[in-house]
């Protein structure tokens, strides 16, 4: 399968549009927290999802769980003091924990396409990258003729980098991600894995 790559058309754009919000409907029909399976509000109980792991926030997530914990301690320390702040040491703390726990991120993949999700947050159907559209998955870094990749995520222990080539409207586009089993990544996505 090494080196095969999917070479199709280009799906009308309102096949992609559909694909899109179909992702949307069964991806809403699944708790954020994806074994504890469909949501009990789901009046049609959705396909099971077919990959999804979960990343934690980012740079900006840390940085404003950490001003959280600042702005806290610094409030109660500059209204009463320092035994304030030792008192408000441990709740400041669960605070910024919360912030940054609550950014964290899941990559979906479903019956239609991928997206990435935030818990609390909608998905966007035009943030969707409809299955149709994805061209190859690649193990590893980018290769080098392939469009100039967006970054999703950083190295986390135990998954290996992908690079996901696909159609947009603007043309071809890539993204880059750490997954846990890329075989089983690509293979959700319906595309085999280059290398």
């Amino acid at each position: 399968m090494a080196g095969r790559q999917r070479n199709r058309a280009r799906p009308p754009r309102a096949a992609a549009d559909r694909a899109r919000r179909a992702h949307v409907e069964q991806v809403r029909g699944h708790r954020f927290i994806a074994g504890w399976g469909p949501k009990r509000t789901a009046t049609v109980v959705p396909a099971p999802l077919r990959y999804w792991q979960y990343r934690p926030g980012g740079p900006y997530a840390a940085g404003a769980a950490v001003l959280v914990v600042v702005l806290w301690l610094g409030l109660f320390g500059w209204l009463a003091g320092s035994d304030a702040v030792r008192d408000e040491l441990p709740l400041a703390l669960v605070a910024g924990i919360a912030v940054y726990v609550l950014n964290a991120r899941r990559v979906t993949v479903s019956d239609h396409g991928l997206s990435f999700d935030v818990a609390g947050s909608r998905t966007d159907p035009r943030a969707v990258v409809p299955s149709a559209l994805v061209q190859e998955v690649h193990a590893g870094r980018t290769p080098e003729d392939w469009p100039r990749p967006e970054k999703r995520g950083g190295w986390l222990p135990g998954r290996s980098r992908v690079a996901v080539r696909h159609l947009d409207d603007d043309g071809e586009r890539a993204l880059t991600l750490w997954v846990r089993d890329p075989a089983a990544f690509a293979d959700a996505l319906g595309v085999p894995l280059t290398r």
